[in-house]
C-alpha cells in the first residue's frame, strides 16, 4: 500500500499495565510500519497505573521519538478506563488499539487499513488460534459465545483487542465500562448506532513477558458485575419495554372485541 496526501491520519494506543517487558517491541513496531500507511501518525501509550518499569521505557521512548505520546493514570484504574483515554486523546481520523502485552503482532495492522473503505467503519481482528492456557480459551469461548448472544454482536471474536475504528464514530456513541466488560459494550454500541464492520484473522501469540492482570477473582467478578449491568441498560430495558407493549396491545385488542 503507497501512501499519499490523501491518506487518513492514524492514531495507534497501546493500554498498558506491567507491561515492562512488551510495550517497547510493541512501540517500535508501530513507528515502523505507520509511515507506510500515512503521513499523518501518532502512537499513544496508555500507562494505567503500573508498578514496574512499564513508565521509565515509556519515558526513554517518548523522548526519543516526537509520534510518541504517553499518558499516565496516577493508579490502576482497568482496562476500560485505559481504553477511554487513549480514545479520548486520540487526534486523528482513524483509531487502532491493540493490549500492551505483545499477545498480538502489530504489523498486522495494514491488513485492517486495506479492509477500511469508505463503506466501513470497524474493521476486526480475530484470532485464528488462541495461544492461551487451555482454562482461559474455555473462558474465552464462553465469554464470546454468552456476548454474541445476548447483545446480537455483528462479528465473531468480541473477544479480540485488536481494532481499527473511525473516530468519528467512537465519538457518537458513550461508553462507561471500565473494565473489561468495554469491548462488549464498544461493540454492541457502534452496531447500534448503525457502524459497518469488517473481519480479518489475526494471529494470537503466547504471553512471553509478565502474566495476565484480568484473571483473578476481583477482577472476573467486577467484569461479570458489568456485563451483566450493561445487558440490562442497553439490551434487557428494551426487550422488557417491548414485552410490556405488546402484552398492552393484546389486552386492549381483546377489550375492543369484547366490548363491541
Amino acid at each position: 500500500m503507497q501512501k499519499s496526501q490523501t491518506d487518513p491520519g492514524i492514531s495507534v494506543f497501546f493500554p498498558a499495565f506491567n507491561d515492562a517487558g512488551s510495550i517497547g517491541a510493541l512501540v517500535e513496531a508501530a513507528l515502523e510500519i505507520l509511515p507506510a500507511l500515512t503521513n499523518d501518525y501518532e502512537v499513544i501509550v496508555v500507562n494505567d497505573g503500573s508498578t514496574d518499569g512499564t513508565a521509565d521505557v515509556l519515558e526513554w521512548i517518548a523522548r526519543h521519538n516526537s509520534h510518541v505520546r504517553i499518558i499516565n493514570h496516577e493508579r490502576n484504574l482497568g482496562y476500560g478506563a485505559a481504553l477511554q483515554t487513549g480514545f479520548r486523546h486520540a487526534e486523528k481520523e482513524l483509531v487502532f488499539y491493540t493490549d500492551g502485552d505483545g499477545q498480538y503482532d502489530v504489523r498486522e495492522l495494514p491488513a485492517l487499513r486495506r479492509l477500511m473503505t469508505d463503506g466501513v467503519d470497524v474493521v476486526n481482528g480475530y484470532k485464528v488460534k488462541r495461544s492461551d492456557a487451555s482454562s482461559r480459551k474455555v473462558l474465552g469461548a464462553i465469554y464470546n459465545q454468552t456476548a454474541r448472544l445476548l447483545f446480537r454482536l455483528p462479528i465473531r471474536d468480541v473477544d479480540c483487542d485488536f481494532r481499527l475504528l473511525r473516530r468519528r464514530r467512537v465519538q457518537e456513541i458513550e461508553i462507561g465500562s471500565s473494565t473489561g466488560a468495554i469491548c462488549v459494550e464498544l461493540v454492541s454500541k457502534l452496531h447500534q448506532a448503525g457502524c459497518v464492520f469488517a473481519e480479518v484473522p489475526v494471529t494470537h501469540y503466547p504471553r512471553v513477558h509478565g502474566t495476565s492482570q484480568f484473571f483473578t477473582f476481583r477482577r472476573v467478578w467486577n467484569t461479570a458485575v458489568d456485563f451483566s449491568l450493561l445487558w440490562l441498560r442497553t439490551i434487557g430495558t428494551a426487550r422488557f419495554s417491548k414485552i410490556r407493549s405488546d402484552s398492552t396491545g393484546e389486552f386492549l385488542t381483546v377489550f375492543a372485541i369484547f366490548t363491541c
